[in-house]
């Protein structure tokens, strides 16, 4: 049990390592702009990996749910939320925008389409470890989304990098989105 412990643990930082940034700038907005709620945060990452968990169960089931060649193009969805946020960013000339991700849907169609690599090594790992160890297995991410979520709520809350989102969060934020969605897609194509 231990093994499958750490080998859970190693894949879940592995194939999350990006979830910090998104989630500590998920945090920050939120502290600056006051959307999406941390709560909203937390739920939203919960909702995504456990997707993301359940399609890669479903796929090492057997079922080809999503065709790897199409699971990049997720990527779309954090890249067109921010040029959404763009956009309104250039509209409000100076007004607040509302925020690039506002609630638990968003965050989670997030989580969702930047876990191109968690589905990609989710389901050979589910699909050979056996029942009894998958459980064990997501119970480790279950924690861990805990950890990832503190983490970036941390980062998120130093008094300079809150002041830096404050003025230059309207711009900022939408490019890290588009940023983190173009680097999916490309990851796919390429």
């Amino acid at each position: 049990m231990g093994r499958t412990i750490a080998t859970a643990a190693a894949v879940f930082a592995g194939t999350n390592i990006d979830d910090i940034l998104i989630l500590t700038v998920l945090f920050l907005t939120s502290r600056a702009r006051g959307l999406p709620r941390p709560r909203q945060i937390v739920a939203g990452q919960y909702a995504g990996i456990a997707a993301l968990v359940a399609v890669s169960a479903v796929a090492a089931l057997g079922l080809a749910v999503v065709p790897d060649r199409w699971v990049g193009l997720l990527g779309l969805v954090p890249f067109g939320m921010g040029l959404r946020g763009l956009v309104r960013a250039g509209r409000s000339g100076g007004d607040e925008p509302e925020p690039v991700a506002s609630g638990v849907f968003s965050v989670a169609g997030v989580t969702v389409a930047n876990g191109a690599d968690n589905i990609s090594v989710y389901t050979p790992m589910f699909r050979t470890i056996g029942p009894a160890p998958s459980l064990v297995t997501v119970t480790v991410f279950a924690v861990l989304v805990a950890v990832w979520c503190a983490a970036a709520s941390w980062l998120g809350s130093h008094g300079k990098v809150v002041a830096l989102v404050e003025r230059t969060g309207r711009w900022l934020v939408p490019l890290v989105f588009m940023v983190i969605g173009g680097a999916i897609v490309a990851e796919s194509v390429f």
